[in-house]
Formats: structure tokens, sequence, C-alpha cells
């Protein structure tokens, strides 16, 4: 009884409901692309380091796990890999380059990334091959590179970085291609880290370093052992160093956590003005109907059945909603341009739509404890 009562009514009123339905529709569209917005955001940012192939990521000490601002001279390198339960470290140099075009137009800003070939730090290639000199100015590039500016496996690239206040041309044979490897927002060009020391940016024309220098060291442990236990024996036998797990790293990026809060903040005040906005319309259809449910009662229709009824109508018309905001959002994504950092990630997505079909029912609990609270005699005399 309470199905035909729930879908007889929205059969015979269906443009109000469909209207309703839009405006939930809108609701998902909105709380969706905050998700993917955030996701996206995420994905920019921690990319490189959440793909590491490393266990923990070692920092100098007092830096605020700022990449930046960590420097990590190439004498702490052995001491490193002599700690017991170490089975091998990468050191990564982080910098910002520009690949220019032959008239050395600027074609697209890039995160310059030293790493050592074979060593943690280095991508895995997917097209052409890995890195194998330490001192060859060859490159690995991203994928996000190579669909942005054509270059392929083969071709030669100049790169622009600055030296003291002049600009410094350097040409890289693209010997490789891996996947998205974005970091800090910007997607990755690889090459040796002997090579990256040479051709990054300087303070100075003057300003070579005479000991090669890294951001941070990435290291793999061996199997069997704990990363935290891993991560306080290094502390205590490398002085001058702290050292995190991958997603500690990425969560201590600049704005990271203030970016994934204020998202956050904005998905979680829209889903509450969604609970208010279908609270708001159900309780206004039952004030409207408060005679006929007076008579359901009269003629012995139980609170159960009318609350079942009611609660049919706000998960129907929230379904309906959420189907079609979840079928516009996948429509507005494809005519998005490119460069818009959305990513619908799955579970996030499923998250996002199993939390919009629940407050369906919450948003419509007042109308529901309205319509228990109508007396038959009270209601027939309106």
């Amino acid at each position: 009884m309470a199905f035909y009562l729930a879908t007889k009514e929205i059969i015979r009123n269906w443009k109000r409901f469909f209207l309703f339905s839009l405006v939930i529709a809108l609701i998902t569209i909105l709380v969706l692309f905050i998700a993917a917005l955030a996701e996206g955001l995420a994905e920019a940012n921690k990319e490189y380091l959440e793909k590491l192939n490393a266990e923990l990521i070692v920092f100098q000490k007092n830096v605020d796990l700022s990449t930046a601002a960590s420097r990590i001279p190439r004498s702490k390198f052995d001491d490193i890999q002599r700690v017991e339960g170490v089975a091998e470290i990468g050191p990564i140099g982080f910098a910002t380059a520009t690949i220019v075009s032959d008239d050395e137009t600027p074609l697209l800003d890039v995160s310059l990334i030293g790493v050592e070939p074979g060593k943690p730090g280095m991508p895995p290639v997917f097209e052409g091959l890995p890195l194998r000199s330490p001192r060859g100015y060859h490159t690995i590039l991203d994928q996000e590179v190579a669909t942005q500016t054509g270059f392929k496996v083969g071709d030669r690239i100049k790169v622009k970085t600055i030296v003291g206040s002049d600009e410094k041309f350097y040409t890289l044979e693209v010997v490789g291609i891996t996947d998205g490897r974005k970091f800090f927002y910007a997607p990755s060009i690889f090459v040796p880290f002997y090579t990256w020391n040479t051709i990054k940016p300087q303070p100075n024309s003057n300003g070579q370093l005479t000991e090669e220098i890294a951001n941070v060291v990435a290291v793999r442990i061996e199997s069997g052992e704990s990363e935290e236990i891993m991560a306080e024996r290094i502390q205590k036998r490398v002085s001058n160093v702290e050292v995190v797990d991958r997603k500690t790293a990425y969560e201590a990026s600049p704005g990271y956590q203030a970016q994934q809060g204020t998202l956050n903040t904005q998905r979680g005040f829209t889903l509450l003005i969604g609970i208010l906005v279908i609270g708001g319309f159900f309780q206004i259809q039952t004030l409207q109907k408060v005679p006929q449910i007076g008579v359901l009662k009269a003629i012995g229709a139980s609170n159960q059945s009318i609350a079942l009824a009611v609660i049919l109508q706000i998960v129907l018309v929230t379904l309906l909603g959420v189907i079609i905001g979840s079928i516009g959002t996948l429509l507005l994504a494809f005519a998005l341009p490119e460069g818009i950092p959305i990513l619908f990630n799955g579970t996030a997505a499923l998250v996002a739509v199993a939390t919009l079909l629940l407050i369906g029912p919450i948003g419509g609990m007042v109308s529901v404890r309205l319509a228990l609270k109508i007396e038959p005699l009270a209601a027939l005399r309106m």
C-alpha cells in the first residue's frame, strides 16, 4: 500500500516532483565537481611522491618537511645507506624549468626532477628506455608533458633555467616516457641527478656547488622491516635529518591541508544546503495534503504505511535527481577544456553519491514526523 500511495502521487504530480529532482540534480553536480576538484588539485600536488618507489623519505631536519627548503649533502648518502634495514636509497632533487621551442619561445613550465638512474625515485618507463648514464643530458618525460608538447622518444628538447639573472638553455634528448608524475601542480621531466645539479636554477653564475646536494633522499627498506621503526632508526643514526612516509610527506606540501580543508568545507555546506532544501520541499508537500492524510487515517491506514509512503517518495525523487546529476556531471566533464584539475576518482564519487542518497531521507524526517502527528478528525475539519 505504501509503495502504491508513493508512486501514485508522483505520477499524478510528476511535473512538480520532476522539477524538484532537477534541483537535487544541480546539488549533485555541485557536490561531485567539488569532490573532483579536491581530488584533482590533490593529485597535481602529490602525484610524484604518492607513486614513489620507496617507503620512506628523508628530509633535512627543522624545515617543516618542505622539499624546497630541505638540503641533504652527498656526504650523508652513505650514512643513510649504512643504516641496518635500508635496502637502497636514491637522492632526489626538485627544481623548476621551462621547455622552450627552437626560437626560445616558452612552451610549458615543468618540474625538473633529478634522480639517480636505477635508484629509488626514478619512475618506471612505459615507452623508450630508462635513464642510464649518471651524467648524460637525456630525460624522461611524464605523460602530460608528452601530450601537451607533442615530443616523443628520440626528440631533443630545449629547457630554460635561471642562473642569477641570466637565462640558460640546455638541450636534452628524450629517452623515455612515463605515466603522470606531477609535482607541485606542474608536469615533470626527469634527468640524471648529476645533470640536475648542473642545469638547475642557481642563485648566481659563480655559485656552482662543490658537493652535490639533494632536496630529499628516497629510502627503500628491506622486506619485513617496519616503516616506523626504520624511520626512527635512521633519525638516530644520521644527524640533522627527519624521516617520514610518503603520505606524511605529500600532506606536508605547502597549502595541501588548507586547500583540501577549504574544499571539504564547501562540500559539507553544499550537503547541508541539500538537507535543508529537501526537508523544506517535503514539509510543504505534507502541509498541502493534510486533509488527504487525515482521510487515509480515518479509513484505517496505519501510521507505518503513511510514514513508509513519505520515505519512499523522498528516496525515489532523490534517486532520480542524483542519477540526472551524475549523468550531467559526466557530460560536463567531457566538455571542460584541458588544464582544469578535475579528477573523478571512483571511490570519492561513490562516497559523494551515497552521501547524497542519504541526505534525502535525513532531510525528509521532518515531513515524516509531521505526517505521523496529523489527527484524522482535526485534519477533516480543515
